[in-house]
């Protein structure tokens, strides 16, 4: 378990995921963090322009008398009761408010309201270049934090109000303390989270890959467990416990097959073989060229019978090479159907040809002759003197019917439904058992259907289905 904490990816994806929330998160305090020291400083300006306004208009009012300073001293200090009472944690007030009236034609100290002695804030005004009625932050020294100071100029009187950053700062000093505490644990959360949510997904791959290792090409019965839920890692699991399906039904079959091979080659090598034997015994010359000849037959009905069962094997993988064309069907059956009368006279069958004009399919001229040769040479090795073969063409919507039916005994009950699978034949028949193989592959690498039934009366029916050329349909 610590190696596979070491070695999993759940830290890569884990690490990236918070790295990426937390940037987000982080640019998202900024914006608001912006957003809230504007909006402070937008309220604490406008009670600085509405107070100094207050405090000129009251100034130009008031009689230039023994009670002006006290006037306007007591309502400057009323305005500063008007701010919040903050207080930072140790308990200092944090709003500091000072009101500063300077008169050109006074020659005395000008009106002070405020923290401390007024001579730092008049040195840090007289140094900023300040414009009427707009809030302007100054340094005043001795202080930690700006101030926002608006001036007013009535009746030759200039008046300023000024108003400390110290509480805002303490807010927002306050406000990203208390966010990064809890940005924080949140990442931390995030990425405890995230790493066992990716720990336990990349866990389920793990197993599949144990599995997977485990498994070899003796033993394919093993299986990948399915979970109840149907997300990706699921379908991952079904598709490879289908495809272990498909290959071991391949390997059984491949098994079978050289079974097969081994069976039905091991008899033709032996005849060939004894042929060989027999003409080296031999001392008459036409005896020897009878068995050689006999022997070249055999290796004849072996070669076809090893292409064949490779073009089977190719058929059905999907991988035959097809050289298509239009191909006039019923043109074919003809020539094919001239070419193997005098065997079926020979073997005393009644043929009856149905052929539909036209019927062009988009197909491979070579392999359709193979299919055709193969089901007329069926015909005629396996059914008894003096049966009726009945050969029809026609055209379906979209599709090319072949129809060869007849009245003979029909397949026997132990082939059935499995005549078109390799090697599959009666008792008696002489052949290899591929020739309908072959039939049904070629017809479906054509993107066809072949079916196998039983004639009403005795007999048995074969009907191909090809796609019609597209030049036909249109």
């Amino acid at each position: 378990m610590s190696r596979l904490l070491r070695t999993t990816a759940a830290w890569r994806i884990s690490i990236w995921t918070i790295l990426v929330f937390a940037a987000g998160t982080a640019l998202a305090f900024s914006i608001v963090y912006l957003l809230v020291a504007k909006t402070i400083q937008d309220r604490s300006d406008a009670w600085l322009s509405g107070e100094a306004a207050v405090l000129a208009r009251v100034s130009a009012d008031t009689p230039r008398d023994r009670l002006y300073n006290r006037v306007v001293r007591e309502v400057a200090e009323l305005a500063t009761l008007e701010l919040p009472d903050d207080r930072n944690a140790s308990g200092q007030k944090l709003n500091s408010v000072f009101f500063l009236e300077s008169d050109p034609n006074n020659d005395g100290n000008p009106l002070w309201v405020g923290p401390g002695s007024d001579d730092a804030f008049l040195r840090a005004i007289q140094r900023s270049k300040l414009v009427p009625g707009l809030p302007h932050s100054i340094n005043v020294e001795g202080w930690p934090t700006t101030f926002r100071v608006v001036s007013r100029n009535e009746n030759g009187r200039t008046i300023y109000l000024g108003l400390s950053n110290r509480g805002a700062g303490y807010l927002l000093r306050t406000l990203t303390r208390r966010f990064l505490m809890l940005w924080g644990s949140t990442v931390l959360m995030g990425f405890l989270i995230s790493y066992m949510s990716a720990y336990r997904t990349l866990l389920r791959v793990q197993r599949i890959t144990d599995t997977v290792a485990r498994i070899g090409s003796g033993d394919l019965l093993e299986r990948l467990p399915q979970p109840v839920n149907s997300d990706e890692i699921s379908r991952l699991a079904k598709t490879f416990n289908d495809m272990l399906d498909r290959i071991q039904s391949s390997v059984n079959e491949l098994r079978s097959v050289t079974d097969a091979v081994a069976h039905d080659m091991k008899s033709p090598i032996t005849s060939i073989r004894g042929a060989l034997e027999s003409s080296l015994s031999s001392e008459s010359n036409e005896r020897w060229r009878d068995s050689v000849g006999d022997a070249i037959e055999g290796l004849d009905r072996l070669l076809s019978a090893m292409n064949t069962t490779l073009d089977v094997a190719e058929a059905q993988a999907g991988a035959l090479r097809l050289d298509r064309s239009a191909v006039d069907l019923s043109v074919v059956v003809r020539q094919m159907v001239n070419l193997y009368q005098p065997a079926m006279e020979e073997r005393q069958h009644e043929l009856i040809v149905e052929l539909e004009e036209n019927v062009v399919v988009d197909a491979d001229w070579g392999l359709l002759h193979r299919v055709l040769s193969n089901l007329i040479e069926n015909e005629i090795g396996h059914l008894p003197k003096g049966c009726q073969i009945t050969v029809r063409v026609r055209s379906q919507a979209r599709s090319a019917e072949l129809v060869i039916e007849d009245n003979g005994p029909g397949f026997p009950p132990e082939i059935g439904s499995r005549a078109f699978d390799r090697f599959v034949k009666g008792k008696h028949s002489p052949g290899h058992g591929l020739g309908l193989a072959f039939v049904d592959a070629v017809v479906q690498a054509h993107g066809g259907v072949a079916g196998i039934s039983d004639r009403a009366g005795g007999g048995a029916v074969i009907t191909l289905s090809l796609p019609v050329s597209v030049l036909q349909v249109a």
